[in-house]
């Protein structure tokens, strides 16, 4: 059963918990009933529904955006188990529309869109208003956007249902579509949720490592005495290190001939200095640890434990399908990546435990499984892949006979590195695993020819901008045919990409979305267990929750990565191994 819930109305009430609001539920296509109440009693409404249904679980929830209507329901102790985010649906089926080969008849019938704002780090678009005649002239208060009525969200619903069932990839499609859902639903429950965090052991560590906390516009004590220390060295009075400008001119100025001030490029003009690489190194430590506290201080400092962590937790936002492969991205707070040198504060609360799981070489491993190419299947068969390529190796004769060798191959492969090791190794990885890499290869020349990719369920590539087009074409002379090749071959290692990281995004979206029907022991009749989901990245979760089931979850989370892989590639011989472990302190899991 579907069930659309929104706004009765467009109109605006002066209280908004009065707005009018309406569910209507839906079986195999035919409207049932409505109910009607106002926003305020939501959850109430949801909680009754969920009381009453024989089976709740299979309830699925429609609306607008999970983002826009589940923290309601999640701050007042409802959850459901299933929702349709017509958003992000719209998101995926537009870009699916636009490749001709996918066969998909799609229009919306409304915009939606869930945020405003643009990608973090960017600047929003200049805002002209019409009205506004002069310089100094206020412009005119922006208007509100339009509130979507349920009708128009049950119109729109049908449209989406109505493109996927005449879609030649309709069952992976619908899996893309409940997966990105179920997402949104593990977002917005994690943010609610947070992830336990001990500002006292935070501030602890800044101790530590930088010394108290300064005065507003002052380094802390470590750093200012290092940023005195790279001045004495560098021979360079009132040198500011945290201007690359500044520092990479006092290091060439003391010999050191580098392009930046990277990390990379300072320690590699060290190890090059045969008789003297111990005085090199010496030189640029300082330099390097200030980069490191520079980095804590701006990052992970004071300020972000007051910004960011409230009542002991930290609440990641997550933006669900954030990144174009579908991968999810954040709205601040660094939620994408804890550095290791803060990790110790994330604790467990009292008799309780964290479940950390990380899953290993799952691109490799999704590759295997897209191409069906057997031998990498079986070379990753219950071991480190990247070892079982080199047993390979060894066993015919190749050079991919030593881990390292067979590593740099086959992300080069993945990534497009045509030169280097990887590219003088990407014939020998062809020769082992020509399914594999062909596929990758039919990618990078789809997207070289200005084509769209898809990955494995049909999330699609987007197409390049008409100035890309336009650049391809322009060979009137050298530097435009250099530059030519250089933009087809950047889009062909994008699309090579695409597909195996968007698809590796999807295993996730299945696995997180089995951790969490498991714990909420869905459809069993049991009791749902107390543990949850507080955190994750790309490929690895983390869990919390009473120490009692802290075994019962490190099964669960091991049993629902194998399950995602049969959900998505049918009983293809490919492992999707983890490596788990249950810690009082995150650090403690790696």
């Amino acid at each position: 059963m579907l069930i659309v819930i929104g706004p009765e109305t467009s109109d605006r009430p002066s209280d908004p918990e009065a707005a009018p609001w309406c569910a209507v539920s839906l079986q195999r296509g035919a409207e049932g009933s409505r109910k009607r109440f106002a926003l305020g009693h939501l959850p109430a409404f949801v909680r009754s529904v969920l009381d009453h249904a024989p089976e709740p679980h299979r309830i699925r929830w429609v609306w607008s955006s999970t983002r826009a209507v589940y923290p309601r329901l999640v701050a007042a102790g409802v959850t459901v188990s299933r929702c349709w985010d017509l958003t992000l649906c719209q998101t995926i089926l537009s870009h699916a529309a636009t490749l001709t080969d996918n066969g998909l008849g799609y229009s919306p019938t409304v915009e939606l869109n869930e945020s405003p704002h643009g990608p973090a780090g960017g600047l929003p678009a200049a805002r002209v208003d019409p009205q506004q005649t002069s310089l100094f002239e206020a412009p005119a208060r922006p208007s509100e956007p339009a509130i979507l009525t349920i009708d128009a969200l049950v119109t729109e619903l049908e449209a989406q249902q109505q493109a996927v069932a005449e879609a030649p990839g309709r069952r992976r499609l619908q899996l893309l579509l409940a997966a990105e859902s179920q997402g949104s639903l593990v977002a917005a429950e994690m943010y609610h949720e947070g992830l336990p965090w001990s500002s006292e052991r935070h501030r602890g560590i800044l101790d530590d490592r930088l010394g108290p906390e300064p005065r507003e516009g002052h380094r802390p004590a470590r750093m200012q005495a290092l940023a005195e220390a790279i001045a004495a060295r560098l021979g360079s009075d009132h040198l500011n290190p945290d201007s690359p400008q500044d520092l990479l001119r006092a290091l060439r100025a003391a010999g050191v001939e580098v392009a930046s001030t990277r990390k990379w490029e300072l320690t590699e003009w060290a190890d090059h200095g045969g008789n003297h690489r111990r005085q090199r190194f010496d030189l640029i430590a300082p330099i390097l640890e200030y980069k490191q506290l520079y980095r804590l201080w701006t990052a992970n400092g004071w300020h972000w434990v007051r910004d960011w962590v409230r009542d002991e937790r930290f609440h990641p936002a997550y933006v669900v399908g954030g990144v174009v492969t579908g991968r999810w991205a954040a709205h601040g707070g660094g939620a994408m990546q804890i550095p290791q040198i803060v990790r110790d504060a994330v604790r467990a609360d009292p008799e309780h435990l964290l479940t950390v799981a990380d899953a290993s070489q799952v691109e490799p491993r999704i590759l295997a499984a897209m191409s069906a190419d057997a031998a990498l299947a079986v070379a990753g068969r219950g071991k480190d892949l990247y070892r079982g390529i080199a047993e390979l190796g060894q066993r015919t004769g190749s050079p991919l006979k030593d881990r390292p060798a067979a590593k740099v191959a086959l992300l080069g492969a993945m990534y497009g590195a045509t030169s280097g090791e990887a590219g003088s190794l990407a014939p020998h990885l062809k020769r082992l695993f020509p399914d594999a890499i062909g596929l990758v290869e039919r990618a990078a020349a789809t997207g070289e020819q200005g084509g769209q990719v898809t990955t494995w369920l049909g999330r699609t590539s987007p197409a390049p901008d008409q100035s890309w087009v336009d650049a391809v074409r322009d060979v009137s002379t050298s530097a435009a045919e250099s530059r030519s090749r250089t933009m087809s071959r950047s889009q062909g290692r994008f699309t090579r990409n695409f597909v195996v990281q968007g698809t590796a995004a999807e295993w996730a979206l299945c696995w997180m979305g089995e951790i969490r029907r498991r714990l909420r022991n869905e459809g069993s009749g049991g009791p749902a267990l107390k543990t949850t989901l507080v955190f994750f990245v790309h490929d690895e979760v983390v869990l919390h929750g009473p120490a009692e089931e802290a075994e019962t979850v490190s099964g669960i989370v091991e049993e629902s990565a194998a399950a995602a892989g049969r959900l998505l590639f049918g009983e293809a011989p490919v492992d999707f191994p983890l490596t788990i472990a249950t810690v009082e302190s995150y650090a403690d899991a790696k």
